[in-house]
């Protein structure tokens, strides 16, 4: 029996994502149920060598088995014979209804593909199928050579020489993206304490719905990881025998004293660029209810969550307590060291996108600016945790002075970062909702090592076990 050309393309596009690092629906089953092809104007100059030279977006439908769907962006490159030195991008070959066999390649790898994206943001094109918007007027360097970035989990970078990033967003939901509204905001808004962005691509889906595909944006070229930053200030620690973590040569309190302040300053610029709402009870006590409804799914998941719940269950519940009205703005909704840079001249903080995992609309609503703070607060505990764990299985030194170093510096750099915040913004620090939000986000934190690190489980039941014996 002869397999339909598209059923062949199909296979072969499910079998690459399915493998993608990107790839969201790890352990659901699924099938492709449609792809819908947006070519990327312009013509590969690989063409000349490689007939066809065409560049694409294919917005992969995929349908679970469990009843959902998704949409992926896979960005392709055709040709019409084999090239060799993309042969590590292959994403498959079969029978195109259009051009007949085809080879068709990770695009994102292509360094002939890649300048369409470029040129296009430069010269502000629009098709009738991608729509790209210019932000500001910063030269771009039309003859840069991609580097495709490693590393993501959720989305893709590609870097153009050493002044401009593209990230595109690979799982694509209808309706404006918060990556592309905050960051415009912020970035007109002058806050010095974002990249800048550049232009971003839209699409519409055949109904007319928006979809916003990527941005471009200021690539930081000298800056460091703030996750890296933290992860040597404690490798620093412990090569300098037992001296306390203030008199360490690598101390990172004050980067962390200034990291407070970022935020801080990136707060009172949202809350200047966005509507700010107040919560009254009745919201306070929605918002319990969600934390306590996210640790009964929770449990299902992570089994050792049952012997903590009724004390986290606690902790959530005195969120009904907290005395209303509470602020609500819009914040980062994801924010960790790892979305942090540190630049010659200062924190810059990066990926707007939010939790990927939760829908658009929930994304975009306004929270308290809390649950950041308490984001940035459970990174520098998983750092310490990381970091221990680390030199444990270097050294063979499994007693228990790694820890009390580990939990040492985790509480003198949350006690900075909170005190930069605090005199930036002349808050003061929502104890109820701050340990409420922190442990929201190492219940999330649970399951997500549960499902996809299960070596890393015990950082975050630690935490929520530090957490529960305090309610």
């Amino acid at each position: 029996m002869t397999t339909h050309p598209l059923a062949e393309r199909d296979d072969q596009l499910r079998t690459f994502i399915e493998n993608a690092r990107w790839f969201g629906g790890k352990g659901r089953r699924f099938r492709v149920a449609g792809v819908r092809r947006l070519a990327v104007p312009g013509r590969s100059d690989a063409a000349t060598t490689a007939p066809l030279g065409l560049v694409a977006v294919e917005l992969v439908t995929l349908e679970y088995d469990d009843g959902g769907t998704d949409v992926y962006q896979v960005p392709t490159s055709y040709y019409l014979g084999e090239r060799q030195p993309l042969a590590h991008a292959l994403i498959g070959t079969w029978e195109d209804e259009q051009f007949g066999q085809v080879w068709a390649y990770d695009a994102l790898h292509d360094h002939a593909a890649t300048p369409l994206w470029l040129h296009a943001f430069a010269d502000g094109t629009t098709t009738d199928e991608l729509e790209f918007h210019r932000v500001g007027d910063e030269p771009l360097d039309r003859d840069a050579r991609s580097t495709l970035l490693s590393g993501e989990q959720s989305n893709s970078s590609v870097m153009f020489g050493e002044t401009a990033l593209m990230k595109l967003f690979r799982r694509i939901t209808p309706g404006t993206n918060p990556d592309i509204e905050i960051l415009a905001a912020l970035t007109e808004a002058g806050n010095e304490h974002v990249a800048s962005l550049f232009g971003w691509v839209d699409a519409r889906t055949e109904d007319g719905e928006l979809l916003q595909l990527g941005i471009l944006q200021q690539f930081l070229r000298t800056a460091s990881d703030g996750w890296e930053l933290a992860l040597a200030s404690l490798r620093n620690l412990y090569t300098t025998g037992d001296i306390p973590a203030r008199e360490s040569g690598g101390d990172l309190a004050s980067e962390a004293y200034r990291l407070g302040e970022a935020v801080a300053h990136m707060h009172l610029s949202l809350a200047g660029a966005f509507p700010v709402e107040q919560w009254d009870r009745d919201d306070l006590a929605r918002l319990a209810e969600t934390m306590s409804g996210r640790l009964e799914r929770a449990v299902r998941v992570v089994p050792e969550l049952e012997e903590h719940a009724a004390a986290l269950h606690a902790i959530f519940d005195s969120v009904r307590h907290v005395p209303a009205p509470v602020t609500v703005q819009r914040v980062h909704g994801d924010l960790h060291l790892g979305q942090t840079l540190r630049t010659v001249k200062n924190w810059k903080i990066i990926d707007f996108e939010g939790e990927p995992a939760k829908p658009l609309d929930e994304r975009r609503r306004p929270d308290s600016p809390w649950r950041d703070v308490a984001g940035m607060l459970r990174s520098f505990d998983y750092a310490a945790e990381v970091s221990r764990r680390d030199h444990e299985q270097a050294t063979g030194d499994t007693d228990s002075h790694a820890q009390e170093r580990a939990r040492e510096w985790a509480a003198r750099n949350t006690t900075a970062f909170l005190a930069g915040y605090r005199d930036a913004t002349s808050a003061d620090v929502d104890q109820v909702l701050l340990t409420a939000y922190a442990t929201d986000k190492a219940v999330y934190e649970a399951v997500y090592e549960a499902r996809n690190r299960p070596g890393w489980l015990s950082i975050p039941l630690a935490a929520l076990a530090r957490l529960s014996s305090q309610a």
